[in-house]
């Protein structure tokens, strides 16, 4: 199954986060049919777009995060409240 050959949705499930801080700027995704570390490695360097009506935000997927196909996004501007929870798109 090639991932990158279909329109994949991912979710927003939250920022990353540290002990005392987290970073809106960079966000953890979850995407449909990627369940393990090695399919999300496939997908780092991909550009991902966020849409809420007028605002489109555009980021890249730097790494995968843990073993159950999570990556992290750094977006150039921060990623507002209402965006977690929401559906991003992959654009290949």
């Amino acid at each position: 199954m090639n991932i990158l050959a279909q329109k994949v949705h991912g979710r927003i499930t939250n920022y990353r986060t540290g002990i005392r801080e987290q970073t809106s700027n960079e966000c953890l995704i979850e995407f449909e049919n990627v369940n393990s570390a090695s399919l999300a490695s496939k997908l780092v360097g991909q550009k991902v777009t966020w849409t809420n009506g007028t605002t489109k935000l555009v980021g890249k997927i730097r790494g995968p995060h843990g073993k159950n196909g999570m990556v992290r996004v750094r977006f150039v501007r921060g990623v507002p409240g209402q965006a977690i929870g929401s559906i991003v798109e992959l654009k290949s």
